[in-house]
Formats: C-alpha cells, structure tokens, sequence
C-alpha cells in the first residue's frame, strides 16, 4: 500500500447531512429543516452559559454528576442509571460500539433515524431495515427479522422523520418476544412533546429488565441542539459499559451548566408542549383543507405527502423562494415528502398560506 487506507466500512454510508440553514437570497431565512424548539432555549439556560465563562480553563465532570442528580430529580429517576454525551447521538453511537461489530445484526424501521444505520454500519454490523405499516413501525415486521445473529433493536418513538408513533402495549410485546440477549433501544428525542395516553418514553421497560435503553435530549423541546446535550437511561450493567467506552470528558462545562438550568425554568416543558400541540394540530387542518396529505404526528415536525417526487421539489422550491427552509426527505427513501418543523405561530401561518397557495396553483 503506498498511502494509508481506511476501513471499507467507512465507505459504505454516506456522510450524514443535517438540516440546511442557508439560502441564498436571504440574510436570515426561516428555518425549519431540523426540528429545533419554536422559542430557543430557555433565558435561565442562556445565564447560565454566560455564568459558566469564568471557569473556562477548569476541565468538566467528566461523570455530569450534578447535570444527573437534576435529570433524576426532574423525571423520578435514579441519577446513577443515567449517562450523558455529545448529544444522544454519542449514546447511541456508543451503545452500538460496544453490543454490535462485525457478524452481528441491528434492526431498525424503514424510515427511522438514519444515525442508526450510519452508526451501525460503521462499526460492522449488518442493518436491516423491517418495513412499516402506514409510515409506523411495524413489531411484526421487527420480529420477522430476528434471527442468532440480531443483537440490538434501535426504535425512535416517535420516529423522526415520519412523527408516527407505537402506544405501550406495542412496545411491551415486542419486548416480550426479542430474545433477552437483543439490546433494545427507545430513541425518545421527541418524547416530551406526546400527549397520548398510551404512552412511555421508555422508563418502564428500562425499569422491567436488563436488556432495554431510552436515550433522550436537550435539542428539541430545550432548544438546545447547538450545545450538544443528551442522556440515556438504562440498567446498571449498561451504565456500567457507556461509562467505560465514553470519552473522558462527553459533556462541557456550559452545555452541563444550560441543561440544568433548562431543566428548572419555570413552566417551560408546560408552555411548549401546548403551544407544540395547537400549532401542529392548525397546521395540519390548514394543509388538509388546501388538500394536502399529513401524516398524524405525535411530534414538533409534521410530514407532507406530495404524491410525487416531483410535486415536493416544487413545492419546497415555492417555500425557498419566499424564504423558507425545510426538509427534503429523500434519504429516508421519502422522496415525494416533505419534513416541517412546527415553529411559531407566525412561521406556520406563513407556511400554511404559501403551501396553500401553491396546492392551489
């Protein structure tokens, strides 16, 4: 070899592209292409980023023991079955590091977060994609793909990028039937945002055993994506593992700092999640009287279905003309649709009459 050469897995996914912030034309055009929190984050959030400054030079808690004590204390868990990353993406990277590799199997649903196959196939693992059942993961469709070599079931609920979502009772009997020794993890990144009922981020089946992951974040309704903040939750044995393939030092000083903050603001889960669930629920009226296809979304985006490909290019090139940015899907094998994230009420009025004009047109 006359140069160095790299793995032949690393050629095998191609590079993960988030959702765009340019456009040209436009100074500062309305983003809405990576399911970012309508308000930002929280002002408490914003202190205590500019409080943290003074102490730049110190390293940070490289166990984020104080930012756990204050996940636990807020969602009733126990601080010493918590980890936090770089995001949850870290976590899920890592889980997949240390129970996947070369000969095992990781199954995910058709049109889930593609981290997971990116992730996975990095590390050697063969992906298998189970289909869906009207844009949701589908548990037979997952168990029909079990086999001696599946070690990890990777499930975002809801699933980003379609908002669908599976109720408890799916959860629990596909838990019940995957083979103890098959890691299952629960991406829960739009958890907070679901009013349904029927409903768990995750907690109880961590609770139920030894073989279940929920990984969760600041991105979204924390308005915090820039500072790169999640946590998992997960038996101690897991626990045990993440801490000892993590980085020294996952989490820095302000985004540790924020999350707590963030954490503690007033009222904040409260008031986004209303204003979540009233901006969706107009929008998705206001697309379907124009006669637009929406699917039902338990989360902060909703997906349009064009029909076809070339209706979605053309309607998210009405959007980028007025200034207005969202997500083209044809990664997730959507190419016909289109991803919008629910932003302030302005922005989605504005969305609604632009994509009711050109449903018009």
């Amino acid at each position: 070899m006359s140069k160095p050469v790299a793995r032949p897995e690393i050629f095998s996914v191609a590079a993960y592209v988030g959702g765009e912030s340019k456009l040209a034309g436009f100074e500062k055009p309305l983003k809405l292409s990576s399911n970012e929190g309508a308000f930002g984050p929280p002002p408490g959030a914003l202190r205590a980023i500019a409080e943290a400054a003074a102490n730049m030079h110190r390293y940070p808690d490289g166990g984020a023991a104080k930012l756990r004590q204050a996940l636990g204390k807020k969602f009733g868990l126990d601080p010493e079955r918590i980890v936090c990353g770089n995001g949850s993406d870290e976590i899920l990277t890592l889980l997949i590091q240390s129970y996947g590799g070369p000969g095992t199997e990781l199954i995910m649903s058709e049109h889930g977060f593609s981290i997971y196959e990116i992730s996975g196939k990095l590390a050697g693992c063969t992906v298998l994609k189970a289909a869906e059942k009207d844009l949701t993961t589908d548990v037979d469709a997952i168990l029909a793909l079990v086999s001696p070599a599946t070690r990890m079931v990777f499930i975002a609920n809801p699933n980003n990028p379609t908002g669908t979502m599976l109720g408890q009772g799916e959860m629990e009997r596909l838990r019940n039937i995957l083979p103890k020794h098959v890691l299952l993890v629960l991406d829960a990144a739009y958890s907070e945002y679901v009013e349904r009922a029927d409903y768990d981020a995750g907690v109880k089946l961590v609770d139920a055993g030894e073989n279940t992951v929920m990984t969760r974040t600041f991105s979204k309704i924390f308005g915090m994506g820039g500072a790169r903040l999640g946590w998992g939750y997960a038996p101690p044995a897991i626990i045990d593992v993440l801490n000892r393939v993590r980085p020294p030092f996952p989490v820095n000083n302000f985004a540790a700092a924020a999350g707590i903050a963030a954490l503690e603001e007033p009222g904040w889960l409260e008031m986004s999640r209303a204003h979540n669930s009233t901006e969706r629920r107009r929008l998705t009226e206001r697309l379907t009287q124009a006669g637009l296809k929406v699917i039902p979304s338990e989360a902060n985006f909703i997906l349009v279905d064009f029909s076809t490909v070339e209706r979605a290019s053309a309607a998210d090139a009405h959007l980028r003309k007025h200034g207005i940015i969202v997500r083209q899907v044809k990664s997730y094998g959507l190419p016909h649709c289109l991803r919008i994230t629910i932003g302030t009420v302005e922005e989605c009025n504005l969305v609604a009459e632009l994509l009711s004009d050109f449903s018009h047109g």
